[in-house]
């Protein structure tokens, strides 16, 4: 489940060490962008900066994996590269985001000691605090089997406990421990936060909600693409 297809494409793009392969040819993912065209005023197109620090992160390249994030740029043909070169790096933007979150996932479900998915669900079941079985498995896409064996597991590291519901005895909810869950989990993540928040503080509150905007808008794109892959019920909300 920890596979990602885009971030393992993203992450062979060139050689190691930037070597030329043999022949002296140009590595894949470093080659002139289609028409060999430099923008107007020499400028870099949107994307392909040189990070802060100056240094490319080992493996990722400064272009996108493939030479278009889709069959055919919306813009090609039409003369404006700089919004096709503008598709190209939102499109890089969201593949290299997608592999570092899983990355981070997986790094920060090994220093509490459970496993990717396991952190995952409980990331879902911190939005409400509690949740059914039945409520998990739809939210994450999981089969009831699944979700009773990432319960199990979080009860017995005393992530979560599993209660009656007081107004439906037949009813068990699983309850999020929040000390827990403050003490092993909230340690991991306040730095990254802590960025967050300043990363937050460079924009006006209009630019704001348009970011919020944006992250709701592809909340639902996750969502319906989540419900294809896994050709089961729509996916409800945390």
């Amino acid at each position: 489940m920890q596979e990602n297809p885009a971030g393992a494409a993203a992450g062979h793009e060139g050689q190691p060490g930037g070597e030329t392969p043999p022949g002296g040819g140009t590595p894949p993912g470093r080659e002139t962008p289609p028409g060999g065209e430099t923008p107007p005023g020499g400028e870099t197109p949107p994307g392909r900066e040189t990070p802060p620090g100056g240094e490319t992160p080992p493996g990722w390249g400064t272009q996108p994996g493939w030479e278009t994030p889709w069959p055919e740029s919306p813009a090609a043909g039409t003369g404006r590269q700089e919004r096709a070169d503008l598709e190209v790096a939102f499109a890089a933007g969201l593949r290299r985001t997608g592999a570092l979150m899983q990355l981070m996932g997986t790094a920060a479900a090994d220093k509490i000691g459970i496993n990717a998915t396991d952190l995952n669900c409980l990331n879902i079941l911190s939005f409400s605090g509690h949740m059914t079985a039945g409520e998990l498995a739809r939210a994450t896409g999981l089969t009831t089997a699944s979700i009773t064996g990432v319960v199990d597991r979080l009860e017995e590291a005393g992530f979560v406990s599993r209660e009656r519901d007081p107004n439906d005895r037949r009813r068990v909810v699983v309850q999020i421990n929040l000390e827990r869950a403050m003490k092993d989990v909230a340690k991991i993540f306040a730095p990254m936060l802590g960025s967050w928040r300043e990363m937050a503080a460079r924009y006006s509150d209009d630019e704001l909600r348009l970011i919020v905007d944006f992250y709701a808008r592809m909340e639902q794109v996750f969502r319906e693409h989540l419900v294809r892959l896994r050709g089961g019920p729509e996916a409800t909300e945390p």
